[in-house]
Parts: structure tokens; sequence; C-alpha cells
């Protein structure tokens, strides 16, 4: 898979699935803009990747966001590929127990934030007849008993959705809009639940394949989305998640 050529602006990209998107997205021709609200964790990210730069932006912020994509587009002159990667991971609490600004919090990362990007990108993307990956979670797809992070799940599963409306509406400008839906991954997310063996050996065990992913697993879905290989690809929503949503 070829991004020669190719500019591509991924969110949240300074850490985890995001910084290994970047890693492969370059490592495959293409020049990345990666985004982080942190500014110092962007330096330290691109200072270990090639073709890559960083721009700090708050995703809750549209001014921020459209600076970010403004920016993207007087640095490279046009933008490809956007990867809708960033969010944020909840305290885990059931339903009568989560205040009303955690709520508003995870929708607006996780939700609204892609909106944000996705708006501000399009229409450089109708120039160039880009492609859109969205990152949701196996939690999109269905329901885990105990689990216990409904506004995630909400969040993650109407960025679903949308990736099917954001689809159809563009399909005449030849964007193509797609989702990856990662299972457990080992990030600095998923940190605070695998701090013992025992909580390890359980996550590992709740995927099919007996083990959680690695970032660059999931990275490698979203360069297939991201490539000229995936061309008559829209709208699909690919599980990557060791079956733990078959489960």
């Amino acid at each position: 898979m070829n991004l020669s050529g190719k500019v591509a602006l991924v969110t949240g990209g300074s850490r985890g699935i995001g910084f290994s998107t970047a890693k492969v997205f370059s490592e495959h021709g293409a020049q990345v803009v990666i985004t982080s609200k942190d500014s110092s964790r962007i330096g330290d990210s691109v200072s270990k990747l090639s073709n890559t730069v960083g721009m700090a932006a708050d995703i809750k912020n549209e001014n921020e966001v459209k600076k970010v994509v403004d920016q993207t587009i007087d640095k490279f002159g046009k933008l490809d590929i956007l990867v809708n990667n960033a969010g944020i991971f909840p305290q885990i609490k059931q339903l009568h127990e989560i205040e009303e600004y955690e709520w508003q919090e995870v929708l607006d990362i996780n939700l609204t934030g892609q909106f944000r990007f996705t708006k501000a990108a399009i229409p450089y993307l109708k120039k160039t007849a880009g492609s859109i990956i969205n990152i949701s979670s196996d939690a999109g797809l269905k329901a885990y008993q105990g689990f216990n992070a409904d506004a995630y799940s909400a969040s993650k599963a109407a960025l679903i959705n949308l990736t099917k409306c954001w689809a159809l509406e563009y399909a005449k400008d030849k964007i193509r809009v797609n989702c990856v839906c990662p299972g457990v991954v080992d990030t600095d997310m998923t940190k605070p639940f695998l701090k013992t063996d025992k909580d390890k050996e359980f996550m590992d065990n709740e995927h099919p394949i007996g083990r959680i992913g690695q970032p660059d697993e999931v990275a490698k879905a979203i360069l297939y989305f991201a490539s000229d290989d995936a061309s008559w690809t829209t709208g699909a929503i690919l599980a990557v998640d060791g079956g733990e949503s078959i489960k």
C-alpha cells in the first residue's frame, strides 16, 4: 500500500493508536500532521517519526480545530486523509452515578470533536477525493455486561452510524468514509485497567484469539482504508478486536 504524495491528518496522534497510525502512514510515504491538546507530548512524538509535523489543538474548540486544518493546507497545499482518532475513556460508573458534565465531556470529545474536524476538512477532501477513517470501538458494536461506560459506548455507536451517513452524503464527491472498531488495545488509555497479572489474564481471555491487541495491528487496518487499495470501499465498519465483538 502506497501513500506517496498523500497528506494525512491524524487526531490524537501523539500516542497509542494515533501514533502508530502516523508511523505506518509515514513509512508508506505520506506527509503526516498529528494533533494533541498537549504540545509537549506532540514534540516528543514528532521527534520519533519521519515526514511528520505536530500541531496542538483542543478538539473541543472549533476555532482551534479549524486552525489546524487551515495550517495543514498552508503547509502542504492539500489534504487527502483524515483519521478521527482522538478520544477519551471515562471512569467506569453505572448510569445513575454519572454526572452530567462527565457525560457531556465524553460526547464532546468522542463524537462532537469528530464532527468538528470532519466539518473543517470536508471542503479540502472534496478537492482530492479524500478518505476519512473514524476510530470507534467494539463497545459501539454491542453492549457488554458489566462494562458500565454508557457515555463511551453511546459516543462510539453514534460514530459508527455517522460513518454510514457521511459515506452516503459525500459519495458523490468521491470521498470515502470508513470506520475501524478496535477491541482492547495495549495503550496508555487501557493501562489503568491492566495493572495486575490477573487483570491482564482476564482481558486476554475476553478476546477469542486469546490476547489484547497492539496499536500497530489497528494502524494497519487504518492504512488499508486510507490507501487506494480501498478505492471501492466506503461505509465499511471493520472490527479489529480479536473476535471480541462476535462473542
